[in-house]
């Protein structure tokens, strides 16, 4: 059975395992990403530690990376990422190939994440099929007539950076009232700290956790979550009406609060598509999905 070393690069943490052909991720371990210490200093700590979870599995016959982007998925390259800033030029291939002598493939993570919810998840068995992770941004993948969809040049369509309002705040994108700057967790935390300064930066787990306990200002700011993500979504169902959209990411561990009105505000404006052959629902591999899509990077590129 293969055994692959799988790595999956946050701006604030990385997980490295072993995941096996069928989906079963082992010896896995976490480190601090801490991204300011250099792009050098960090492969290296990773490497160290994909060494160690390779020795206890035996070995490994390949390596697959996900990564937040912009980044060439085929040659490695990072482009400037928001957060993982200085590491713009850095291979994600070079040093591990050269050190661990096998082939490796580098994915952007959302694309990974799509590849191994429709392998293993709530995507299993679909011909269209949308992963969006709502989290700190806001990004997604793509799968069309079975396969992942790649723009121009192996480009990665970027969702959470769609237009929903063009006097909304603005992005790092350098747009106004993009989807990632109104519906993230990030716009969360922020739009609280603007209306209610006195409470101070509070985390959208944290503005979630104050809604739960029927905390008003809170809830007026789940209640905006809820419209802009629904706003998004209409737009994806009117654009793909893919057979099923899974979300994951930080803020939907909070979907309780939030989803049944998201999906109200689909189902009011998507009204020139059938909506109802789209099925919006969790993702049901969340907490391994950064690893299985690393895999799945992996074995699509070689297998």
């Amino acid at each position: 059975m293969s055994l692959i070393g799988a790595i999956d690069i946050g701006g604030t943490k990385t997980a490295i395992g072993v995941v096996d052909e069928n989906g079963t991720v082992n010896h896995e371990c976490e480190l601090s990403t801490d991204p300011t210490r250099g792009f050098i200093d960090s492969m290296q700590r990773i490497r160290r530690k994909l060494h160690e979870v390779a020795d206890e599995a035996g070995s490994i016959d390949g390596i697959g990376i996900c990564c937040p982007g912009p980044l060439d998925p085929f040659a490695g390259i990072l482009g400037e990422v928001g957060t993982l800033p200085g590491w713009q030029g850095g291979s994600l291939v070079k040093g591990f190939e050269e050190e661990f002598r096998v082939r490796v493939a580098v994915e952007n993570d959302a694309d990974a994440a799509a590849l191994a919810e429709h392998k293993w998840g709530s995507g299993k068995g679909t011909e269209s099929f949308i992963y969006i992770t709502i989290s700190t941004g806001i990004g997604g993948g793509v799968i069309l007539g079975g396969r992942l969809y790649r723009g121009s040049h192996g480009a990665h369509p970027e969702l959470g950076h769609q237009i929903i309002s063009d006097s909304g705040p603005l992005c790092y994108c350098g747009a106004r009232g993009c989807w990632e700057s109104l519906a993230s967790g990030t716009a969360m935390s922020e739009w609280m700290r603007e209306t209610e300064s006195e409470l101070g930066v509070l985390t959208a787990a944290e503005i979630c956790g104050r809604a739960r306990n029927g905390e008003e200002r809170a809830l007026r700011v789940t209640a905006r979550e809820s419209y802009f993500l629904g706003l998004g979504l209409s737009n994806i169902v009117t654009l793909f009406t893919p057979e099923v959209i899974a979300l994951g990411g930080g803020v939907m561990k909070s979907s309780d609060l939030i989803l049944g009105d998201a999906l109200a505000v689909v189902n009011r404006l998507c009204t020139q598509v059938p909506v109802e052959g789209t099925r919006i629902t969790l993702s049901s591999i969340s907490s391994k999905v950064g690893l299985l899509g690393a895999h799945e990077a992996w074995a699509s590129r070689f297998l």
